[in-house]
């Protein structure tokens, strides 16, 4: 009888008896890739589950896990725990160590296991704030416990029968991880996942993944931290997939070429950068060799799936993959059949230009609190639709409130925040999860993101912005009256900015600036060169991905009967960037 999976810690066991890869996961260290099997996998997790069971580790405990890169180790530690159960809490390594803090605090994590110095230097600095009984690190660290420490206390298998009844003690409706969402309004909220939660979600997507299990390679590189490639992980497990750590983001390509995988997640920011780079090199392309590279390029940007654009086209698109497509495919490794993305909105451009190349995006949906995915697009049986995040996975409900909203039922939503309910109850009605995000169903069942019913947006690099805590920054500025911030799903942070013209107009004859009218004022480049300096002087208070990267300036006021602003004087922020479309789309498009 094949093992059933209810637990998270199930997927391993599922892979022995099912596939027993020789290649489970592959980790590059000093320049050589190290592989383990599924059967050493397995035999490392219960090591590291008896080496806890002799630190003291009871179930219910957090253990933190803090990691550069996404590696072996990091995988053998979170089963290695949650078969004792205790309860995981992975960080992302870049926050500030004050959020660290908070963090190890808020979870009572009782150990945290780190990758390397960059890492340790900074949890030390705030350790002695923290109720850390132990930190042990990945890396042979001078004066700093290793991991390996605690694998060596678990060497012998003489309490391997307690890890057994740990085990069997968990239920599916417990407690598997805490998983703090960055926050930008205030502290970050500790979403917890049951081990139900995920597997659930796991188990619904397995249906979308197009590849020949057991038989087929994936390149990991986006933060395990984040719920969206953890559940990845999990997933490639039960179907069977070896799987491959890249070194980093900037050794992607090289790594894709060493290991040649079919399939590879991303989030919309990295496929705009392999995008843009595949663009620049078009440029440096000369007479009919870049003639050819643009009108593949053209034509790729008018792909639809399935035939749909008629014979000619498909004829068109074969010629491009054999002369053009064929090198982007070699870049990557040659052997692509599926590139996924989450986290933020991906660019239609994008779909259509991957899936013409012979690597179509899947683009998905969903939200750390509900494990993630709610919709994804599938390649097979007429499910992919470019512009939409696919269709519902199977036991997942979605409803829309009467403001739009999008609301989520099922058993992949979270428990709830860890420490509060208020919280908790203020996102849940009447069982269904409340996104903040606006979407409908087109007439063939396909989900489609419109917005978001509150100000707050991602970049496509998933990071999230709250436009008024810039513009109120920025409008202290006598330069700025009014200010908008946009970028929702682009690649970064930018402003549509009308200035303070009687300001100005002051400023202007003070410097010397001849001008007739307020176009000329907003065109001239001292003006533009001082609202930069205003511009960067708010940047000083925000975190690197939320500052303005780019502005422009609107030759006219804002004003009640122009539409711009309500009888409050709010923004009417979908009627601005309506009228200014010309200036944003100079920011995002040229």
């Amino acid at each position: 009888m094949p093992i059933e999976i209810t637990r998270l810690f199930d997927f391993p066991y599922y892979q022995l008896e099912t596939y027993n890869l020789k290649r489970a996961f592959s980790t590059k260290y000093n320049g050589k890739w190290e592989t383990i099997s599924t059967q050493e996998y397995i035999d490392k997790t219960n090591q590291l589950s008896r080496g806890l069971l002799k630190l003291g580790v009871q179930p219910n405990e957090k253990i933190a896990i803090i990691s550069t890169t996404n590696r072996t180790e990091w995988n053998i530690c979170d089963i290695g725990v949650l078969q004792t159960g205790a309860q995981t809490v992975p960080i992302y390594p870049t926050i500030s160590k004050e959020d660290y803090e908070y963090i190890l605090n808020h979870s009572e994590s009782s150990y945290c296991i780190v990758s390397d110095i960059t890492i340790i230097e900074k949890l030390n600095q705030i350790k002695g704030n923290t109720k850390l009984k132990g930190v042990f690190t990945f890396d042979e660290i001078k004066g700093e416990k290793n991991y390996t420490e605690i694998l060596e206390l678990g060497k012998s298998d003489e309490n391997q029968k307690e890890v057994e009844a740990r085990k069997d003690a968990i239920k599916s409706s417990d407690l598997a991880t805490i998983i703090y969402t960055s926050g930008t309004t205030g502290r970050p909220k500790g979403v917890m996942l049951s081990h139900n939660n995920i597997v659930s979600n796991v188990i619904s997507s397995k249906k979308r993944v197009p590849l020949d299990y057991g038989n087929s390679k994936a390149l990991s590189f986006l933060p395990v931290c984040h719920i969206f490639e953890r559940m990845i992980l999990y997933l490639y497990q039960y179907c069977g997939v070896d799987i491959y750590f890249a070194e980093s983001i900037e050794k992607l390509t090289e790594n894709a070429q060493e290991i040649k995988p079919e399939v590879m997640t991303a989030v919309p920011r990295l496929y705009e950068k392999i995008y843009d780079k595949i663009i620049l090199k078009g440029e440096d392309l000369s007479g009919i060799k870049k003639k050819l590279f643009f009108w593949a390029v053209n034509l790729g940007l008018k792909y639809e799936p399935y035939g749909a654009n008629g014979w000619w086209y498909e004829k068109q698109l074969g010629i491009a993959r054999k002369l053009i497509f064929s090198k982007w495919q070699a870049a990557l490794g040659g052997e692509l059949k599926l590139m996924v993305s989450g986290s933020a909105a991906l660019q239609p451009r994008l779909t259509r230009i991957f899936a013409a190349a012979g690597m179509p995006i899947m683009e998905g949906y969903g939200l750390t609190e509900t494990s993630p995915v709610i919709s994804v697009n599938d390649q097979n049986d007429g499910n992919f639709r470019v512009g939409t995040v696919g269709k519902v996975i199977e036991n997942v409900e979605v409803k829309f409130g009467e403001d739009g909203e999008l609301m989520v039922k099922g058993p992949n939503v979270m428990q709830g925040y860890y420490k509060d309910p208020e919280k908790t109850a203020s996102v849940m009605k009447d069982g269904f999860f409340c996104t903040g995000d606006k979407g409908e169903f087109d007439k063939d069942g396909f989900l489609k993101i419109t917005g978001r019913t509150k100000e707050m947006f991602k970049t496509s690099g998933g990071k999230y912005v709250v436009p008024p805590l810039l513009e109120g920054q920025l409008k202290q500025s006598l330069f700025i009256e009014q200010v908008m911030v946009v970028g929702e799903g682009e690649k970064m942070p930018a402003a549509i900015i009308q200035t303070n013209f009687e300001y100005l107009r002051d400023w202007a004859k003070d410097n010397e600036i001849n001008f007739s009218s307020n176009e000329d004022l907003v065109s001239n480049q001292k003006v533009i060169d001082a609202i930069q300096k205003e511009v960067d002087e708010c940047n000083c208070h925000f975190g690197k991905w939320e500052q303005i990267k780019r502005f422009e300036l609107t030759p006219d006021e804002w004003t009640i009967d122009g539409g711009h602003l309500t009888p409050t004087m709010k923004m009417k922020r979908a009627v601005i960037k309506k009228i200014y479309q010309n200036l944003y789309d100079k920011i995002y498009r040229q």
